[in-house]
């Protein structure tokens, strides 16, 4: 049996869970015409104008997935100055363009940004979607490391939400969150005819009851959700991830099950785990090859369809395949990197070598037809399960197997068998 490295362009993964699109590519280049007038929330997470290089820390091997002492940390993006702010400002109007065509009337974007850009991306947002479509400026305060000295602490992010027209939906009862017990404010705790605790006010003659087992509901100041801490268990490894409870707020307030989610700087992907958890579909999009194999890891269980060539690369690859009653059980063997590791990368510990099935974090199985690559089965390195699975089963059904596998630098490569 022999193994060949296959050219495709589709990658397809049988999930159980709501699924949806991955793209590498510009958002400003890119063929989303297929989703225009479709998407029903647009989150928008661009680089801040920080004139800072960013990083992913890919964990190496079953060791370093236990306890994280082999990491590689590679670079993920730029969000460079170049141009100054003019430069910023044309990229992100023309992402703003793009957002607005792909929503559907009673869609809505939340553009996420801080204190550098916020006040003209508000004009900017302003041009493009229409002054009277505004609906907040949410505050997202957060508690994180690091105390200034020379002024006040800078803690809180800044996130734009405009409707596309007048017809938004919005549903705030999706996002209530339980009434904290605070005994400190002014209202009279009592109990209702039925036994019910409640607090009651009176106000301009009228009496006002708040029950206490009823969710109370976020005003546009949101200091409830948690920054990610660095042992957080939500961590990939790439820089500037946001939390999931963020998301799903964002996207349980304007969205009903089976609806589109649009991430268009997708990074980590939590928006699109956030949106497959939910119910709904997703369409993700990057520039970052490490944004996507982070985003390809954590929809796995859904129904991915990555729509990106894979690599045509020197890689090495070795695997075996046994037939059993009705199915392949395929068993890697050996991978090596197609390229040498980047001079600019961190290794720790300092010397670190990256040799056979450490290589590999991600692989499946499946078969290639019509030139997609159906995957059936999946395994990856998580904290959960440092170790990778080298022995995967496939179902005997029509189509060249092939195995597909994502290396710890992020190339996407498929190998297809020449069974005899």
């Amino acid at each position: 049996m022999e193994w060949r490295q296959a050219e495709c362009g589709r990658e397809i993964l049988c999930g159980e869970r709501a699924g949806g699109v991955l793209m590498q590519g510009d958002l400003r280049t890119a063929d989303l015409t297929g989703f225009a007038g479709k998407v029903q929330c647009v989150y928008l997470d661009p680089p801040f104008f920080t004139g800072d290089e960013f990083a992913f820390r890919m964990r190496i091997g079953e060791k370093g997935w236990t306890d994280g002492s082999q990491t590689l940390t590679l670079k993920a993006y730029s969000d460079s100055r170049t141009g100054g702010r003019a430069q910023y400002l044309l990229l992100l109007r023309e992402a703003l363009r793009v957002a607005y065509d792909l929503l559907s009337d009673t869609g809505a974007l939340f553009l996420h940004l801080d204190s550098r850009m916020n006040a003209y991306a508000r004009l900017e947002c302003d041009q493009v979607f229409g002054e009277n479509n505004f609906v907040n400026e949410i505050i997202w305060a957060y508690q994180s490391g690091g105390r200034a000295k020379r002024h006040f602490s800078r803690k809180h992010d800044v996130i734009l939400f405009y409707a596309k027209s007048r017809a938004l939906y919005f549903d705030i009862t999706r996002v209530g969150v339980p009434r904290k017990d605070n005994r400190s404010n002014h209202m009279r705790r009592t109990v209702d005819e039925h036994g019910r605790p409640c607090r009651t006010i009176r106000a301009g003659g009228k009496v006002y009851t708040y029950y206490d087992d009823e969710p109370v509901f976020p005003d546009d100041v949101w200091t409830d959700v948690s920054h990610l801490q660095q042992k957080d268990p939500q961590r990939t490894g790439y820089d500037t991830q946001k939390p999931r409870a963020l998301l799903d707020r964002i996207i349980r307030c304007c969205t009903r099950p089976g609806d589109l989610v649009a991430d268009l700087c997708c990074g980590s992907g939590t928006a699109l785990v956030s949106a497959s958890e939910n119910g709904c579909r997703y369409l993700g999009l990057d520039l970052s090859r490490h944004a996507i194999s982070v985003s390809r890891k954590r929809l796995m269980d859904s129904a991915l369809d990555i729509r990106l060539p894979f690599d045509q690369c020197p890689a090495g690859f070795k695997a075996e395949i046994m037939t059993g009653l009705g199915y392949y059980a395929v068993r890697l063997l050996d991978y090596t990197l197609p390229e040498e590791i980047p001079q600019d990368a961190l290794r720790q510990p300092a010397g670190l070598q990256i040799t056979g099935l450490d290589t590999v974090d991600q692989w499946s199985v499946g078969f290639l037809r019509d030139g997609i690559f159906h995957a059936y089965a999946s395994a990856a390195r998580r904290k959960q399960t440092p170790a990778l699975p080298e022995t995967l089963e496939l179902p005997l059904l029509r189509g060249t197997v092939a195995v597909s596998v994502v290396d710890v630098l992020g190339n996407r490569t498929l190998w297809a068998a020449d069974l005899p």
